[in-house]
């Protein structure tokens, strides 16, 4: 009697077989984003999500070459070394493994909240700003041109403006891929429509003799990293933390929402390290940096995958791949060009931040400021990302500066009730609300400020308490504190001694 595949085991094979099948394509591509020759997305396809598949906590996340995180990359690299080189090569690789260090020591010191940080006008930007540059690295190799400039739109638009250079035969070409790609997915979502299109170039760039730009002959032999010094590991150390927070907003995003979706518990910090050890096998098999993909996930999803050792099943069929790659020397630049086009077109949102224009205009300026910063930064991407959360800390900060302060008088009581959170950047203008209201009303004699309304209370808040506690009691007056919080009642007790009036119970 033949013995039973078990359901579970079936679909992880047939899912991880589909994602493969998708994901070496999209490897070749996104190497090419990140800077490289295309054969190290495949190292990276290899050992990312096998070892993404040892530990995490959603059982669909696909851990591979994603666009974005090979975007931060090339912006991490390109001051360093020329693309392309393996000094690149190396530097990539050593990328890697700083960040798979930082994601699993984030995840063993349950750092996963660290997820949630970055606030979504940021998010929402910044992966636009960052899909409408990676279309600008892949318009010239579109049109069969070199690009020749740092900032990939600059080279974009240079390009474009020269139609007598173009390689009409690259632009059909990468046209064509593009639209078998995307329409593959309306005919049938598990098609490899991609896969397809390489194939076909192939074929037909062996059998015309193209002459135009490949891929080029494919050496997978490997080399461990060489040439790397101290100052390039201090240099990476801010690129490979911004990566690592950064490029785990994809795959948190989706592992939440299918959480949700199964009605399922997900851990942010197993998944931290699951995405650690990802990047420290890519890097260890001489890939470059990687994290969850949108797309792979939900073809997983789609396919029938119910662990997470599809991901391994992945891996391995990428693997089986390898010795044949070498047939992908013929491969046109352009079909590689248009396949990452068709990808990250749809990660341009401009729907979401004209919402943001009419929800919260503050966001909305957020928001676009990423994104300018992000563009006009470029290649060095992270730092639209620290503009963007410098300036969403900053509108946060301002809209918590404004305390509202109601008072009343009562039996020659004035009493006074903050609303708002009363820190070091909001405590200077309560502290004159406070003394105006005090001197408006002289025939009081006692005040009473209730904090029952106020979220939290840092250490300058509880100074500026004092000083005007010490300011009512010289002039005469009782002064009471009541409804602070367990926290604000602790920190006002320390710092104004136990014989200070404060009340938990917040008593008119």
């Amino acid at each position: 009697m033949r013995p039973r595949i078990v359901p579970s085991a079936r679909g992880d094979v047939v899912a991880g077989v589909t994602v493969a099948l998708v994901l070496v394509p999209q490897a070749l591509a996104y190497a090419t984003i990140a800077g490289l020759d295309p054969v190290y997305g495949l190292y990276a396809a290899v050992a990312a999500p096998i070892a993404g598949a040892l530990v995490g906590s959603s059982p669909y996340l696909q851990t591979g070459p994603v666009a974005v995180t090979s975007l931060l990359t090339f912006g991490a690299l390109e001051p360093l070394a020329r693309p392309e080189t393996l000094r690149f090569a190396a530097l990539a690789a050593v990328l890697a493994v700083l960040v798979g260090m930082v994601r699993v020591l984030l995840g063993l010191l349950g750092g996963g909240p660290i997820a949630y940080l970055m606030s979504q006008p940021v998010v929402v930007s910044f992966t636009t700003a960052a899909a409408l540059l990676i279309i600008g690295t892949q318009v010239p190799a579109l049109l069969g041109m070199q690009g020749d400039s740092a900032n990939p739109l600059v080279g974009a638009v240079r390009a474009l403006a020269d139609p007598a250079a173009w390689s009409w035969t690259d632009l059909v070409v990468g046209l064509v891929a593009m639209t078998l790609m995307l329409g593959s997915r309306r005919v049938w979502s598990l098609f490899p429509g991609a896969l397809l299109a390489v194939v076909l170039a192939v074929v037909w760039s062996r059998a015309t003799g193209y002459d135009g730009r490949t891929v080029g002959a494919v050496d997978l032999s490997y080399s461990t990293p060489q040439g790397v010094s101290a100052t390039d590991l201090a240099t990476l150390l801010v690129p490979a933390l911004v990566i690592a927070i950064v490029g785990f907003a994809e795959p948190a995003s989706i592992a939440r929402r299918y959480a949700a979706a199964d009605r399922q518990p997900w851990n942010p910090n197993l998944e931290f390290v699951g995405q650690g050890l990802a990047n420290l096998a890519s890097g260890a098999a001489g890939g470059f940096p990687v994290g969850g993909s949108f797309s792979r996930t939900s073809l997983n999803r789609l396919s029938g995958a119910r662990t997470r050792w599809s991901g391994g099943i992945t891996g391995l069929v990428v693997l089986a791949i390898l010795p044949f790659v070498s047939v992908l020397s013929a491969l046109p630049l352009a079909v590689l060009a248009g396949l990452v086009i068709g990808a990250v077109a749809s990660l341009v949102d401009v729907r979401t931040p004209l919402l943001y224009w009419r929800w919260s205009k503050p966001q909305f300026s957020v928001g676009v400021l990423t994104a300018v910063a992000t563009m006009a930064l470029a290649p060095r991407v992270e730092r639209g990302v620290l503009v963007g959360v410098a300036a969403a800390l900053a509108v946060h900060l301002w809209r918590e500066m404004g305390v509202h302060l109601p008072a009343f008088v009562e039996d020659a009581t004035l009493h006074l009730r903050p609303t708002g959170v009363l820190y070091f950047g909001s405590a200077p203008a309560l502290e004159r609300s406070i003394s105006r209201l005090i001197a408006e009303h002289p025939s009081v004699d006692r005040v009473v400020l209730h904090l029952d309304r106020i979220g939290r209370l840092d250490l300058t808040g509880a100074l500026m308490l004092r000083d005007i506690l010490a300011d009512a009691e010289s002039a005469g007056r009782t002064f009471e504190i009541r409804g602070a919080r367990a926290h604000a009642a602790g920190l006002l007790v320390r710092l104004l001694g136990p014989e200070a009036r404060i009340c938990g119970d917040d008593v008119a």
